[in-house]
């Protein structure tokens, strides 16, 4: 790796094994994953059940960056929507808190797309939190073409939005 940058010695990964993915479970869960850790329940349940049940669905993936010590410092998802039709949902991205401003999460999101491009994907769903902590994933999904296309008021906690963002892809 040319540059020699902490980024640069990273490899994403595609979640393949049930040790991965319980690895990428205790991240997602972890205090160095997400700035805002009040998951909702339901959330705490998809960190713990998500990741293994993408071992045996044939269109939900995980990716997870890891350092040369076999240390996960990012992790994302995403899966086709249930109607088949060519649309994902892309799920949760997260990078851990010492290696943020690294260019990690946009190689996860790299490799998200080029995977579901060459599925045949028609278009990414994604969402997000409307609070000062998610300004950076908004960012991130307007420099890369995503368009919000809707509020969801108080959708995770009273004066919490879900924010919902769309991407044609053909």
């Amino acid at each position: 790796m040319s540059t020699g940058s902490a980024g640069d010695k990273l490899q994403i990964k595609l979640l393949t094994t049930e040790e991965d993915a319980r690895r990428v479970s205790e991240f997602f869960l972890s205090d160095r994953s997400f700035d805002d850790t009040n998951h909702t329940p339901g959330e705490q349940e998809h960190f713990r059940k998500a990741p293994r049940e993408s071992l045996v669905q044939s269109n939900h993936f995980h990716w997870f960056a890891e350092t040369e010590d076999g240390i996960i410092v990012g992790a994302t998802s995403c899966k086709e929507n249930e109607h088949q039709t060519g649309g994902y949902l892309w799920d949760y991205l997260a990078v851990h808190r010492n290696y943020r401003k690294l260019g990690i999460a946009a190689r996860l999101y790299e490799e998200l797309e080029r995977h579901v491009k060459e599925a045949g994907a028609r278009f990414i769903l994604t969402y997000t939190c409307s609070l000062p902590e998610y300004g950076p994933i908004q960012n991130m999904f307007r420099q890369r073409g995503f368009e919000l296309i809707g509020t969801y008021p108080d959708y995770y906690y009273d004066g919490e939005n879900r924010l919902a963002y769309f991407k044609r892809l053909t």
